[in-house]
């Protein structure tokens, strides 16, 4: 299977375009420093919890995914959070962590945080092949569900006008956009037939640890992270990530989103988890934990990451104030460097995320042209607030 650039912008990975630290810019402390497993390799973070890298035949070229000593449903065996997808490489990466790392032991179940394909992809194979349930979110599900079984996934004609309804006017990219079939069901060609539902507070118990499940939106539609509050740690998934930014974008089956408010939103949660917290993300090296100060730890993250977006929106709202744009012609205004077209319906996509949450926030007024493209025009002044409107009861 070849797998162009263009698969990185269906959901894949979570790495966004628009920010990635300077080694010398990044205050975060790295408990473990450089140090990180090999290919088919575990790294012990602490008793009962082991850091595994699989290999990604993306730009971002790892997901991490993490291994909790776990008893479940009376047998004795490792809880595994996210799987990475389903190539044969990945599986031969499993071949060789289940002879140097699981010590004979099974998997219990396999948790997801989201349906995007690194974190999902294999879930069915290792389901059936250690009869382990998979816990995910519901919405998650459902929506990975549709996407396996759409002949179009994420792309066809609906995505094309989407795309063409953002700016986008290049004749060859929106031919491949409608050519390129359904990428989803290559890294994620079937789930398992049932699933236990996550929901935001709802509370586990993995190896004599209690874990709160804490829902993130946005750049998923029910993202699930794992904290827990005795350590404390927090598996991040995609929601915190130490040098990349999340995606955050709007796409065709959902054309008036505003996911950039509810990732804001979803923000907040994580801000009141402590800020010695250990975080385990799915990409890049764990980072804060005890001893951390300041910006070196989850809340120095987080509050850059609010920084960014805030920084982002209020360049894009004086630039709206002097002229209508779509968001194609936002562009040069969020990313400091040109976009290839392998890249732009992943650009796209955060292009209408920053302009719908000025639009969702009544900063931007949005009208269609004589093309039937969306521009957006600032209707006040008012500054730019990177808080978000509260998420719905």
């Amino acid at each position: 299977m070849t797998f162009t650039s263009t698969s990185i912008l269906l959901h894949a990975t979570a790495v966004a375009l628009t920010t990635t630290m300077k080694p010398d810019s990044d205050p975060l402390r790295y408990p473990w420093g450089e140090t990180m497993p090999g290919s088919g390799q575990s790294l012990e973070l602490a008793p009962g919890i082991r850091w595994l890298r699989l290999d990604l035949p993306f730009a971002l070229d790892h997901i991490n995914v993490w291994l909790l000593r776990d008893r479940h449903n009376d047998r004795e065996g490792w809880t595994l959070v996210d799987c990475g997808v389903d190539q044969p490489a990945t599986r031969a990466q499993w071949e060789c962590l289940v002879a140097s790392t699981l010590g004979g032991l099974p998997l219990v179940r396999i948790i997801a945080t989201h349906m995007h394909p690194d974190h999902l992809g294999l879930a069915h194979w290792l389901c059936e092949r250690w009869q382990a349930p998979l816990w995910i979110s519901a919405t998650d599900y459902a929506t990975a569900r549709v996407a396996t079984m759409d002949a179009s996934g994420f792309a066809g004609e609906r995505a094309a006008q989407f795309y063409r309804s953002m700016g986008l006017a290049d004749e060859s990219q929106l031919a491949a956009i409608r050519s390129r079939g359904n990428l989803y069901s290559r890294l994620v060609p079937a789930l398992p037939t049932s699933y236990r539902r996550l929901h935001h507070g709802q509370r586990l118990t993995i190896g004599g640890r209690q874990w709160r499940c804490v829902a993130g939106y946005g750049h998923a539609p029910e993202h699930m992270a794992l904290f827990c509050e005795d350590e404390p740690i927090l598996i991040s998934g995609d929601m915190v990530l130490p040098r990349i930014s999340t995606n955050v974008s709007v796409y065709a089956s959902e054309p008036e989103a505003d996911a950039l408010g509810l990732f804001l939103s979803s923000l907040v949660e994580y801000r009141s988890l402590p800020a010695e917290t250990l975080v385990l993300p799915a990409h890049g090296r764990p980072f804060g934990g005890r001893g951390s100060q300041g910006a070196q730890g989850l809340h120095g993250r987080i509050a850059q990451l609010e920084r960014h977006h805030r920084d982002r929106l209020a360049d894009l709202l004086a630039a709206c104030a002097t002229q209508a744009l779509s968001a194609a012609e936002a562009l040069p205004i969020l990313f400091q460097r040109p976009i290839g077209p392998e890249q732009m319906t992943f650009a796209l996509g955060e292009s209408v995320a920053h302009l719908h949450r000025l639009w969702h926030a009544g900063q931007l007024h949005r009208q269609a042209d004589s093309q039937g493209v969306w521009r957006f025009r600032a209707t006040a002044t008012a500054p730019v607030s990177s808080s978000a409107e509260p998420l719905p009861a």
